[in-house]
């Protein structure tokens, strides 16, 4: 199986050239705002190869935290959207996430300690490939020099990570940190 992940493209999505494969994922921060730009990013959607399309929302992505399921999915009927759900595809078990740790006064953010636990307890314990927006503390998720060079990942997320082991953990919102790392038997 073939994946290809994105992050963060900000409406910026059409640039890009993608790679074929069997599975495309997007992982968050597609700026989508308004109903015109889910219409739009649904018909980019449509005109990739991949036989499977995986889209979760990030912190720049308005309409997806303020419409339910069932609308996003009548309008984004090119993809296989997720929030805190998960997909079987070929015997591998997908389950993705929208929710960062609270910054700012975005969207899909939850306090860090008890309120964040809880979206993290709900991924299965024989998740193969997890997609979140944020990265898990320490990997991946060194905050730019403007933001006082932290590391703004989620510290229960990572101990999640460390309980369920995916193959895969895909991730995007540190735009500064991003790369490949593989730790304790995960590709992040």
């Amino acid at each position: 199986m073939n994946i290809v992940a994105v992050s963060d493209t900000h409406k910026l999505y059409e640039n890009i050239q993608i790679p074929k494969g069997d599975i495309f994922i997007h992982a968050g921060d597609i700026d989508i705002y308004t109903f015109e730009d889910a219409k739009r990013f649904n018909v980019w959607m449509g005109t990739l190869p991949h036989k499977y399309k995986i889209v979760i929302g990030g912190n720049h992505d308005k309409w997806l935290a303020q419409n339910s399921r069932e609308t996003i999915k009548e309008v984004l009927f090119n993809v296989i959207y997720l929030e805190n759900s998960g997909v079987t595809i070929k015997g591998v078990k997908f389950w993705g996430s929208p929710i960062t740790p609270t910054f700012m006064n975005w969207f899909f953010m939850a306090q860090r300690g008890v309120e964040i636990r809880h979206y993290w307890g709900e991924i299965p314990k024989d998740t193969n490939v997890l997609i979140t927006h944020g990265p898990p503390l320490n990997i991946l998720d060194e905050a730019p020099p403007m933001y006082g060079s932290h590391h703004a990942g989620c510290l229960d997320l990572l101990n999640r990570v460390k309980k369920i082991k995916p193959k895969i953990h895909i991730f995007g919102h540190i735009h500064y940190s991003n790369g490949l790392k593989i730790e304790d038997g995960t590709k992040f």
